[in-house]
């Protein structure tokens, strides 16, 4: 990859990882919840899931997707309920000294399998990597296009990650301003209602 394509690639690429969507929410709300370290290492299930989306798209199997009406509004449905399954757990989120039980309970483990989960759920993450990244692959190189798919996912996963970094920080320092039990509920409750927006926001979106 030469210079002028990476110095186009990353501003746009950035610009996709830090697009506020279901899963950088999710990273802001657990940042808030639980701090930003934990929020930051959940983050990994997210890019497990933009991995495997990522490695289907550079073998072709993406074109599966974009051809089955059916399977494409299969993935949809099952992402949509799921984003408002956890808007309802949200909305019902204990707060206070509740809260601080119930995040010693939580598992890095099972909030990792959120961030996977989101991300796998929504059929249009594989459709851009399928779209975008091969923008940037120049055909007539002396690098495989195998071999740029690799570094431009690389990139990817790697921009992705800086993004879950910010929006943790910036949620971790939401955790100090919503101290109270009333502004906490106040704030899960304005998440729970973002992600229930996602949700039907999915349900609503097209191949």
């Amino acid at each position: 990859m030469n210079l002028t394509t990476l110095l186009l690639f990353i501003p746009a690429c950035f610009a996709l990882n830090m697009a506020p969507g279901p899963n950088n929410l999710l990273s802001l709300n657990n940042a808030s919840r639980y701090g930003f370290g934990q929020s930051c290492l959940a983050g990994a299930g997210r890019l497990l899931a933009f991995a495997g989306m990522i490695a289907l798209a550079a073998m072709g199997l993406a074109v599966v997707l974009h051809a089955s009406e059916h399977l494409f509004m299969a993935i949809k449905l099952i992402g949509a309920a799921y984003l408002f399954y956890l808007a309802v757990q949200l909305w019902r989120a204990p707060v206070g000294g509740a809260a601080a039980q119930a995040a010693s309970r939580r598992g890095l483990f099972r909030l990792a399998s959120q961030e996977f989960w989101v991300a796998a759920g929504n059929p249009k993450a594989i459709l851009i990597f399928t779209a975008f990244l091969p923008q940037f692959v120049n055909v007539d190189s002396s690098t495989s296009v195998a071999q740029q798919f690799a570094w431009l996912g690389a990139m990817f996963l790697l921009l992705e990650w800086l993004a879950i970094a910010i929006y943790a920080w910036l949620g971790s320092h939401l955790q100090r301003w919503f101290s109270q039990p009333r502004q906490q509920r106040l704030f899960n409750r304005a998440s729970a209602v973002l992600l229930g927006c996602a949700g039907a926001g999915l349900l609503a979106a097209r191949r």
